[in-house]
């Protein structure tokens, strides 16, 4: 039977966990390509100790984003703030934008270059940079392949997209 839930030790966080599909997004060559990229470009050669990779940044960023998500939806909030919210009384949407949460902080550096962003003009084609490289690497055919086999709220139709009109010609929030 395959695992559905992975930890990783981390010196700051101590254990970061990760779901399958979080799992197959840190095991993607364009994500593993940020082990070797660092966070402050060539800092590290000043301050030895600056030595820390977009890699372990990104795994921190997803546990940060998914902590404070659970403090924003779940630990403190009052009974005021459900009244007016009632899409937070949904756990199945809850878990949801948790996850869409939790992958954009993982995927979130993926286009960064070796150098930061010191070296995009010397580095990638002309009007190219790394946010545009994030999108080329998010949208590639092995990441597709995570995206398209995550099973989501909003394939099934159960949520409409924020601003998308209702068949009574309404907008309409998330749902």
């Amino acid at each position: 039977m395959p695992k559905t839930f992975h930890e990783i030790r981390d010196p700051i966080h101590v254990f970061i966990k990760l779901d399958s599909h979080e799992r197959r997004v840190l095991d993607s060559r364009p994500f593993q390509r940020l082990r070797s990229i660092h966070q402050l470009a060539l800092t590290y050669l000043v301050y030895p100790g600056a030595s820390h990779k977009r890699f372990e940044h990104s795994l921190g960023v997803m546990e940060l984003a998914g902590r404070v998500f659970d403090v924003v939806t779940v630990e403190s909030v009052s009974d005021e703030i459900k009244k007016h919210l009632p899409q937070l009384a949904d756990p199945d949407g809850l878990r949801y934008w948790r996850k869409v949460l939790r992958m954009a902080a993982l995927c979130h550096d993926i286009g960064h270059l070796p150098f930061s962003h010191a070296a995009e003009k010397e580095l990638l084609p002309e009007g190219w940079d790394h946010e545009r490289m994030t999108r080329e690497l998010i949208f590639c055919t092995e990441m597709r392949e995570i995206w398209e086999s995550l099973t989501t709220p909003l394939k099934s139709g159960r949520y409409r997209q924020a601003g998308a009109r209702s068949k009574e010609g309404r907008r309409s929030a998330i749902q």
